[in-house]
């Protein structure tokens, strides 16, 4: 499948904190150069030179967050290079793309919980992502308290970034906003139940890889 940009795929991994994304990304790259399929993992806010930069503004934020408008903005600038200088060129070589969030997170973090309206998030998704859509959005899905706890475990002694450290209250309504995107999408958006051993969390995943992007493959 190398160097097909025909067969090339873009799939994107979401959910609240502590799911394991970026755990299931690594495992699922692995898998699928076990059965030759060339695939990069990138991230976002980041995974360009130029969407680093942005993340590290993001992150400098802390707690203090910027306001729901300036988020928006500042995520589809940095995915606005991400997209030129990472994905589409990986796509446009026959890779698989790979990525640890995407604009799913906009529409819920800045548009259902930060009140920035859907004509705005779409309008920018028109001028930024245009077709480059995912194939495949997989939505991890976690009890938030197992979450929060789990990225307290990863986190370890240092400070929470300012979407962990929001409300409990904020987080179910986040968990709530994927699941209502889901519902919106089915025939791009997969839940995955990301409660257990991550092997199995790992084997959900790859059933869906399997039966959705591999179907001409035997694997």
């Amino acid at each position: 499948m190398n160097g097909d940009s025909t067969l090339a795929r873009f799939i994107t991994l979401e959910g609240g904190e502590g799911a394991g994304k970026s755990t299931q990304i690594r495992r699922l790259h692995d898998r699928l150069i076990a059965v030759g399929v060339t695939s990069i993992i990138t991230r976002e806010p980041g995974g360009s030179q130029g969407a680093e930069r942005i993340r590290a503004l993001i992150l400098e934020a802390g707690a203090k967050r910027f306001d729901p408008l300036t988020e928006t903005l500042l995520f589809s600038a940095a995915r606005n290079d991400h997209l030129d200088y990472v994905i589409r060129p990986a796509l446009a070589q026959g890779h698989w793309v790979l990525c640890d969030r995407f604009s799913d997170s906009t529409r819920v973090y800045q548009g259902m919980m930060g009140a920035v309206s859907a004509e705005v998030l779409e309008t920018l998704d028109r001028l930024v992502v245009e077709k480059t859509q995912p194939n495949l959005t997989l939505i991890l899905d976690l009890d938030v308290q197992e979450g929060l706890r789990r990225a307290q475990m990863r986190r370890g002694t240092a400070l929470a970034d300012g979407f962990e450290s929001e409300s409990l209250a904020f987080h179910e309504r986040l968990r709530e906003g994927f699941l209502a995107l889901a519902a919106r999408e089915p025939n791009r958006i997969v839940v995955i139940n990301a409660d257990g051993p991550e092997d199995d969390v790992h084997e959900r995943i790859w059933s869906v890889v399997k039966a959705r992007c591999l179907e001409d493959m035997k694997v």
